[in-house]
C-alpha cells in the first residue's frame, strides 16, 4: 500500500474509532450571548501548539463545541518546533503518547507507521522534531479543530457573564468573549526568557537568548560563547558548530555537568496523576529538589557538540560580567577573560506573570507560591516563590480573597503549572493525565453554573417514548 493510501486508511480508522466511543453525543452546554447579542464561546484557548490542540480535542470529546484556539503564528508556525527548539529529536522516548488521549489510531506511532511502515518505526531511536511538528498538523486537520492564526492575545478583563479577551488580528484590534480562557501559549508564557543583566546590556547584534530567533548562518567563521549547562545551551552550541562557527566555547558555573535525569525516576502514573494531591510542603520539597538539581542534557546533545574539534566545554566557569569592545564581547570569569564575536545565553526562564504584557492587568491580582506558602529554614527559594499558585483545576487564585473572583475562569497550561502540578503544562509525557483533569474542571463549571437551566429543561421534557 502506498503511503497516501495508508494514511487515508488511518484517517478513516480515526473517524471510526471516534464514532465507536462517541456516546453520549448531545451538545449539552447552553449557548450564551451578551447583552448586545454577541456570541460567547465556552472556551478560548490561547495557543495552538501541542497543549492547546490536546485541550481542544478533549473538549470536543466532551461535546463542548463553542471552542476556539488562537495562535500568534501563521499556519505551520505553532509551538517551539519551527523556532527555538534546536534539538534534532524530542527528549521523550518514541512511544510517548499525549495529544491522542489514548486513542490508538491518533498516536504518533500510528501516523508514522502509516507513512513509513512498522519496520521503520521499530528502527527509530527518537522522534525527529520536524516529524512531531508535522504529526501535530495532521492531528489538527484530521480532527477538524478550530484554530485562528495570526491572532495575538493582548489583554484579558472581566465582563458581565464572560471574560473579554482583547486580541490583535494581523494588526487590527478585536475582542473575543468566552466563559473560560485557557493559557497554553508557550513554555515561557508565564514569564520571560532570562539572561544576566550584563548580557542584556550588550548590543543586540552581539548576543541572544536560546529562546530567541537566531540566524546561525551569520555565525559562520565567528567565535561563539554559550552560557548554560542544560540541553538548550548544548543544542544552540551545536547549531552554531553546524553552521560553521570557527570556535564554540560553552561555559557553566557547575564544577561538573549534571548527568542524572531526575524526571526519569518520576515518570510513572502516580506522580503524573496525583502530584497535585500532595500538600504544599510536600510539593515544595519535591520541586525545590527538582528545579534546583535541573535536568541533565540527553546524550544526543552531548555527542552532537563533542564530535566537533572546535568545541570547548569549560566547567566551573561562571560569567561575572561582559562588555562590548568594538565588534567583540569580552567576558569576565574567575579563571580568565574570554573573547567572543557572539554570545548565547542558555539560561532558562524567569517566572513572573508581570513580565507578560497580555497578563499585566492580571499579575497584581493573582496569588503566587510566595503568597501562599512559607518554606521552613533551609528550603527557601525565591525563584520558586514566583510561580503562580494554581487551584485544583489549573485556575488562577486570587491574591486577596474576594478581590478578583473572575480569575478562577482563567486556566494555566504552561511551564507556570510546574510548582502546583509538576511538569503538566510543558510535558508531552504528562499530557495524557493533565489534559483530562483540566477539561473535567471546565465541564464541571459549565454543568454547575447551568444546573438550574438543566433542571428546568428536565421538568419541561415531555417527549413520549411511544
Amino acid at each position: 500500500m502506498t503511503a497516501p493510501a495508508a494514511l487515508a486508511e488511518l484517517e478513516e480508522q480515526v473517524r471510526r474509532d471516534l464514532r465507536l466511543i462517541a456516546y453520549p453525543e448531545i451538545e449539552w452546554v447552553p449557548e450564551r450571548r451578551d447583552a448586545a447579542g454577541a456570541r460567547v464561546l465556552e472556551v478560548l484557548i490561547v495557543g495552538a501548539g501541542q497543549g492547546g490542540l490536546a485541550i481542544s480535542f478533549a473538549l470536543q470529546r466532551e461535546r463542548v463545541t463553542r471552542v476556539l484556539a488562537i495562535d500568534a503564528a501563521a499556519p505551520g508556525g505553532e509551538g517551539p518546533w519551527p523556532r527555538y527548539a534546536r534539538m534534532r529529536t524530542l527528549r521523550s522516548w518514541k512511544t510517548v503518547t499525549g495529544p491522542d488521549l489514548d486513542i490508538p489510531s491518533l498516536t504518533y506511532q500510528a501516523w508514522h507507521e502509516a507513512q513509513r511502515g512498522a519496520a521503520d518505526f521499530a528502527g527509530l531511536g527518537k522522534i525527529a522534531k520536524e516529524d512531531w511538528h508535522a504529526y501535530l498538523g495532521w492531528f489538527r486537520r484530521v480532527l477538524g479543530l478550530k484554530v485562528e492564526h495570526a491572532t495575538r492575545l493582548t489583554r484579558i478583563e472581566p465582563g458581565a457573564g464572560a471574560l473579554r479577551a482583547h486580541v490583535e488580528r494581523s494588526g487590527r484590534a478585536g475582542t473575543i468573549l468566552a466563559r473560560r480562557i485557557v493559557l497554553a501559549h508557550g513554555i515561557e508564557a508565564s514569564g520571560r526568557w532570562w539572561m544576566p543583566e550584563f548580557l542584556e546590556r550588550l548590543p543586540p547584534q552581539l548576543r541572544a537568548h536560546a529562546g530567541d530567533d537566531i540566524d546561525f548562518s551569520r555565525l559562520r567563521g565567528k567565535r561563539v560563547a554559550v552560557l548554560g549547562a542544560g540541553a538548550s545551551a548544548f543544542d544552540n552550541a551545536a547549531a552554531a558548530l553546524e553552521a560553521g562557527a570557527a570556535q564554540v566555547m560553552l561555559c557553566c558555573r557547575r564544577e561538573r555537568l549534571q548527568r542524572v535525569q531526575p524526571y526519569k525516576y518520576l515518570s510513572f502514573n502516580g506522580f503524573f496523576r496525583h502530584f497535585r494531591e500532595l500538600d504544599d510542603p510536600a510539593r515544595w520539597r519535591f520541586m525545590n529538589y527538582l528545579l534546583t538539581m535541573r535536568e541533565a542534557l540527553p546524550s544526543e546533545s552531548w555527542e552532537r557538540c563533542t564530535r566537533h574539534r572546535n568545541f570547548e566545554l569549560s566547567e566551573g566557569t561562571p560569567w561575572t560580567g561582559a562588555r562590548a569592545e568594538g565588534d567583540a564581547v569580552v567576558i569576565d570569569t574567575p579563571k580568565r577573560a574570554l573573547r567572543a564575536d557572539f554570545v548565547i545565553a542558555g539560561t532558562g526562564l524567569e517566572m513572573d506573570l508581570a513580565c507578560r504584557p497580555e497578563l499585566a492587568g492580571i499579575a497584581p491580582l493573582a496569588a503566587t507560591w510566595a503568597d501562599r506558602y512559607a518554606p521552613p529554614a533551609g528550603e527557601e527559594n525565591p525563584r520558586l516563590g514566583r510561580y503562580p499558585y494554581l487551584g485544583p483545576d489549573f485556575e488562577l487564585v486570587e491574591k486577596t480573597p474576594g478581590a478578583a473572583p473572575w480569575l478562577r475562569n482563567i486556566r494555566v497550561f504552561t511551564f507556570g503549572t510546574t510548582m502546583s502540578f509538576g511538569p503538566a503544562g510543558s510535558s508531552i509525557n504528562a499530557m495524557k493525565f493533565a489534559v483530562p483533569r483540566l477539561v473535567a474542571g471546565l465541564t464541571r463549571d459549565f454543568f454547575l453554573e447551568d444546573a438550574d437551566a438543566f433542571h428546568a429543561g428536565l421538568v419541561a421534557y415531555d417527549t413520549p417514548e411511544f
